[in-house]
């Protein structure tokens, strides 16, 4: 497990980083985060081990400047990864914003996080369910009670590629998760855990540890200022 200090243009970077290196154009917000796989031995290609993925995020800003708002999040998924949504029960988008995650099959829930954000100079508590959406789609479920009560599914779709990465995944933050009330919620920080589920063991997995024992990971975040930051870098891994 590594920590990370990093510049950034915004608040929000979701998911997979551990630490790196960012690019962003605001000098004056900064991030710390820790993740860990658990187990880090790889299973193989025959042989799919299964994790679970808990990822912690800080984000801090001087009290005299406004704090970014996140929009939207690209995560890039090491090779020797392996999703499994489409071996398990899911949930839509839709049935997610009538009724929420209990109104889902119980075993599309996949985990759960929760944090603080800013909602002005107030503090509110994000609470967030992840609910499997197919083979390319996983959903952040999240309620927020301040300052007022909003609740959205946070959709994720997953593609796969070739070469370096074997998947991307695109967050897009709704428009009502960014602003309530005509106030804007800008994180503060944020802990997610999903997969090793009892009824879902391989629903995220791993097939091999890349070169070196690491998983390498980047993570690109873009900010309602405009502004973005890049970052990547590697967790370790056992063959």
């Amino acid at each position: 497990m590594k920590m990370l200090t990093m510049v950034v243009a915004g608040t929000g970077a979701i998911l997979v980083a551990v630490s790196g290196v960012a690019v962003a154009q605001d000098p004056s917000t900064t991030i710390t985060a820790d993740a860990t796989v658990s187990p880090s031995k790889a299973g193989t290609k025959k042989k799919p081990q299964g994790v679970k993925l808990t990822v912690k995020v800080k984000w801090s800003s001087p009290a005299d400047i406004e704090k970014p708002v996140t929009q939207r999040a690209i995560a890039f998924f090491p090779k020797g990864s392996l999703y499994n949504g489409s071996k398990y029960p899911k949930c839509s988008q839709d049935q997610l914003s009538r009724g929420g995650p209990q109104s889902c099959p119980p075993k599309s829930i996949m985990g759960k996080g929760t944090g603080t954000a800013f909602a002005d100079q107030v503090l509110t508590v994000p609470k967030i369910t992840v609910v499997n959406g197919g083979g390319n789609m996983v959903y952040l479920y999240t309620v927020l009670n301040n300052p007022a009560r909003v609740q959205a599914p946070v959709p994720g779709k997953i593609t796969k590629m070739r070469g370096k990465y074997a998947y991307k995944l695109e967050l897009t933050i709704p428009r009502n998760l960014q602003i309530v009330a005509g106030v804007p919620i800008a994180l503060r920080d944020i802990t997610i855990t999903a997969g090793g589920k009892s009824w879902a063991k391989d629903w995220l997995a791993t097939t091999s540890c890349g070169a070196g024992n690491k998983w390498q990971f980047k993570v690109q975040t873009f900010f309602n200022t405009g502004g973005s930051a890049t970052f990547d870098d590697s967790v370790p891994c056992k063959k």
